[in-house]
């Protein structure tokens, strides 16, 4: 080919992408010149060659003399949010309909997640649907964690992972006395046409990568969650009148003199339940479940609302809390400490042996808790049947007695607890007895080791008070005759292909599980109690949650399936999420009398607060994660007993059984065979010795590498056993 026609044609496609670009606007031959930077009369001659052949194909037409716009159907231009792959291609995500495809040479400086104007067209090869970039709408974010690697005169953060394809170029004014191999946040500044990566300026160091506190600070920042409180929330929060006033509590049912308990994890620093016994006559009981009165302090519209409607949750990470409300709240005012007198709001029970509801009530009141437990302690109690709380399990190391009131009132919640949970069980409520992964840190926060927490009595005494909670208060609302605006948490129906996914792995494993949907709840139910204490609990148990929809907040009830309840709401815990407080709003509003509520403005504040629970879900993983690679870092080479968690294309998750971490066995590295992944089978399959690896598989497995900028840990597998 000729130098002059590879000219041509090269102007020709830029030329076409000026008006791609801006499929809106019309240009003559100069300005289409000038946005190419053409000065000279040879290139320019060949611009207009290029609009005259373009026009002569109908891919552009004249407007007016000399004038053209792009020529294509509104409808062949698509807006969108843009998925990036780790190969650099990407996807314009379709929420009814196939996304559509977009090929790494097209996606023309966009970035994951942007909102983007895409141009679609059909694939040469297959006829499916492939887009072009034509204009980014909006930016997802601006602000991104990589590594700085300073040179002389400029410098670059590398940004790379699965979703972000490009580093950052840091003029030598932007890199100030920024180290070099920091960990840092870098801020979008410009993509120029021309230059192949986007300009940023650092705006602040995170530290060195790998230490716990810079890798906790990196997943709280790409989940979007703040490490610290703007100064004039600080500021109100400290002005708040925090104390308890008569006024106030003349408002208020008073159970100050009622037997009232908190029981919580060892380690809590806010108490936002608090139970209440009084026996009454004839064989009845009243129980009062407590809740901080968040709403009392936090009112709507205010600058302390705001920062907690934007935060949506609170977020524990393993060495730490990222709370919702600042601390004069959360451990302080709202938090339900012994012998303080504290603002609440009740859901009040009186029950007869049966734990039959006979009378309820909501409303303010003021309580005076008697004794802050740890589940340990009450489960002490609950097992030793004895009054004496052994110094192993004191929350002072000391050993003392409680009440006789107290060990009476919580052997009977005990029971009343069992049955509650036997009626929701016969109901068909599903039982996750999820094993939880905790770590014992040193004095410097690294982990010395792997424990398991598991749900006992006491947790689920406390647990089984705080739905009933939630269940009536939902009730309440919800079976009212005229329709109310309410905060419902909702879970749907499981996924049915995922299901089917689940029944051929049970069935791999010896296990049956019966899909018809008057019998799935009860054979899932069987399944859970089957492989219980087994090694492939683990993995049983996180298909058949994987298999579950995502519980979410709305005001469009269709009830709670995991739990067996048609009307289900979350009012127990308003220090730590959003939806609680409106819940409690919502609730006063309506036992006042006041039925104004805007719904369009709770369903968007639900949306927001289900998202934000779902990247707390995710910042809380990672941390757990990053702490499991932690652990393993001085274990390289070190062999160990595993269970096949995952299988795909690139090989095999692999769960060690004695301390819960996994790795990634990568395809490539496995040993005696070509495999490949069988996608309906869950396994990786050798193409002559027909050998499979399979989830629930038993493995060993050796620690080859452990990344904790990563946070991931890479395996190979021991052959020498096989």
């Amino acid at each position: 080919m000729s130098k002059k026609k590879k000219t041509d044609r090269n102007i020709r496609a830029k030329v076409l992408t000026v008006f791609k670009e801006n499929p809106s606007k019309s240009f003559n031959y100069k300005q289409v010149a000038a946005k190419l930077n053409i000065n000279d009369t040879q290139r320019r001659n060949s611009v207009i060659k290029a609009l005259g052949q373009l026009n002569t194909q109908k891919i552009i037409n004249q407007t007016d003399k000399g004038k053209f716009v792009f020529r294509a159907d509104k409808k062949d231009y698509i807006d969108g949010i843009i998925e990036m792959t780790s190969s650099g291609n990407a996807y314009l995500l379709m929420s009814d309909k196939e996304d559509i495809f977009i090929a790494k040479r097209n996606t023309n400086r966009a970035l994951d997640g942007d909102h983007v104007l895409v141009y679609q067209s059909k694939r040469r090869k297959n006829g499916k649907k492939e887009g072009e970039v034509v204009e980014i709408l909006q930016r997802a974010t601006h602000d991104f964690i990589g590594i700085l690697e300073r040179k002389k005169d400029f410098g670059f953060v590398s940004t790379r992972n699965f979703r972000v394809f490009t580093d950052f170029f840091i003029e030598a004014e932007e890199l100030k006395d920024f180290k070099n191999g920091d960990k840092v946040i870098v801020h979008f500044k410009d993509w120029p046409k021309r230059a192949s990566s986007p300009f940023g300026k650092i705006i602040k160091s995170l530290g060195k990568p790998g230490e716990l506190n810079t890798e906790m600070h990196a997943i709280m920042f790409e989940y979007g969650f703040p490490d610290v409180f703007p100064p004039q929330v600080d500021r109100i929060a400290q002005r708040l009148n925090v104390g308890i006033e008569d006024k106030e509590i003349s408002k208020r049912k008073d159970f100050r003199n009622k037997t009232t308990f908190t029981i919580d994890p060892i380690t809590a620093k806010d108490f936002d339940d608090a139970i209440s016994f009084t026996p009454l006559s004839n064989g009845k009981t009243e129980i009062g479940i407590h809740i901080a009165d968040v709403s009392h302090y936090v009112q709507p519209d205010s600058i302390l609302d705001h920062e907690a409607y934007q935060r949506a949750t609170s977020v524990y990470l393993v060495d730490r809390v990222v709370p919702m409300l600042p601390e004069i709240l959360s451990n302080g005012a709202c938090s339900l400490r012994p012998h303080e007198e504290k603002y609440t709001f009740s859901a009040v029970f009186t029950v007869n042996e049966k734990m039959e509801i006979q009378k309820e009530w909501f409303g303010k009141t003021v309580i005076l808790s008697d004794h802050r437990f740890s589940y340990e302690e009450v489960q002490y109690i609950l097992e030793s049947g004895d009054i004496n709380v052994s110094k192993e399990v004191s929350l002072n190391k000391k050993e003392y007695k409680v009440s006789k009131e107290i060990f009476t009132a919580l052997s009977k919640l005990d029971n009343f607890a069992k049955i509650l949970r036997e009626k929701r069980m016969t109901k068909g409520a599903l039982s996750f007895d999820r094993v939880e992964v905790k770590f014992n840190l040193d004095k410097k926060d690294n982990p010395k080791s792997i424990y398991f927490k598991s749900s006992k009595d006491a947790h689920k005494l406390v647990e089984e008070f705080m739905l009933l909670a939630n269940k009536r208060v939902a009730e309440f609302i919800g079976k009212h005759k005229s329709k109310k605006t309410f905060v419902y948490r909702v879970h749907d129906l499981p996924d049915e292909d995922k299901l089917i996914n689940l029944k051929t792995i049970a069935n791999n494993l010896g296990y049956k599980l019966n899909l018809d949907t008057n019998k799935l709840k009860e054979s899932l139910n069987n399944l859970l109690k089957e492989i219980n204490g087994k090694k492939e609990q683990e993995l049983i148990d996180t298909l058949t949650i994987r298999s579950m929809s995502k519980a979410i907040y709305t005001i469009d009830n269709i009830g709670h399936y995991g739990l067996a309840f048609d009307y289900y709401t979350h009012f127990t815990s308003p220090i730590r999420r959003y939806p609680d407080v409106l819940v409690h709003r919502l609730l006063e509003s309506y036992l006042n009398g006041q039925e104004k509520i805007n719904p369009n403005a709770i369903e968007k504040a639900c949306i927001h607060s289900s998202n934000k629970e779902q990247l707390a879900t995710k910042a809380e993983r990672d941390s757990v994660k990053y702490m499991q690679v932690k652990f393993m870092e001085d274990k390289i080479n070190q062999l160990y007993e595993g269970v096949i968690s995952g299988v795909t294309d690139r090989g095999i998750y692999v769960e060690i059984i004695e301390n819960k971490c996994e790795g990634l066995v990568k395809i490539s590295e496995i040993e005696g065979d070509f495999f490949t992944y069988d996608e309906s089978l869950h396994c990786l399959q050798g193409q002559r010795t027909k050998k499979k690896y399979q989830l629930g598989d038993s493995v060993s497995v050796i620690v080859k590498k452990a990344d904790l900028m990563k946070r991931q840990l890479d395996f190979i597998l021991d052959e020498s056993n096989e």
